[in-house]
Formats: C-alpha cells, structure tokens, sequence
C-alpha cells in the first residue's frame, strides 16, 4: 500500500535524495549503507513507499545526519552530523542538572580558550608576515 504523501514523507524523501548525491552515492551504493535494495532505496527517495522508524533510523546514520533533520523542513543544515559528538551531547543530556551545568561550563570555557587562541595566532601570523 502507498501511503498517502505529507509534509514529512516528502520531507525525508528529498533530504534522502539531496544527501545521496552530496555524498556522490548510486542509489545502489546507498541501499548497501542501510543494508536494501536499490529498488527500495528509490522508493524511499520517490516518496513512493515510508520506511519503517528502524529503517528511517538506519538511512538517517548512512548518511551522517539526524532522523530529526531528515523529517523537519525546517531543520537547520548544519545540525549535527558526527555521530560521536552526537553521542556525546546525548550523554551529557542524560546528567544530573548540576553536574551538566558543570560540564557546560567547562565546554564554554574550553571554546572560548580555544577562539581566544585562533584569534591571537592568527593576529600573530598577521604581523610577521
């Protein structure tokens, strides 16, 4: 049965196809990533047939961004990407308010040290050149 087209089936069916060709991918070389076929990869794409949550999932982390950002229109392009960092802010989501504040803390301070230094060696190449 084809399922009646919405705003997020259409949704996840372009970002499908707009990810497999930045990733320079057959529609083949993509069903391999999530483990179908390329037949059904092209479904996925066309809008044709709404792969199950799993599957979802799965052509989600084949193509490096979030289940989230392949359903909502509105997602910004630059949401998160790298699944190990990814990872991480899910386990920092997952401590005690204080102790997340503490982390958050020192990951602010972490940056800002880290722009303070880009800043400064790039002032400092500046000058010797």
């Amino acid at each position: 049965m084809t399922p009646k087209k919405n705003g997020v089936l259409t949704t996840f069916a372009k970002r499908i196809g707009e990810l497999r060709k930045s990733h320079g991918w057959s529609q083949s070389e993509l069903a391999k990533q999530f483990g179908t076929s390329a037949a059904i990869a092209g479904r996925y794409e066309r809008g044709d047939v709404a792969p199950s949550i799993e599957v979802a999932r799965k052509i989600a982390d084949a193509l490096g961004v979030t289940l989230d950002y392949m359903t909502d229109p509105d997602a910004p392009e630059d949401s998160i990407q790298d699944q190990e960092t990814l990872d991480r802010l899910h386990g920092i989501q997952r401590l005690p308010t204080d102790e997340r504040s503490r982390v958050i803390e020192v990951i602010d301070a972490l940056v800002r040290d880290a722009n303070a230094r880009a800043t400064y060696n790039g002032k400092k190449s500046k000058k010797s050149a």
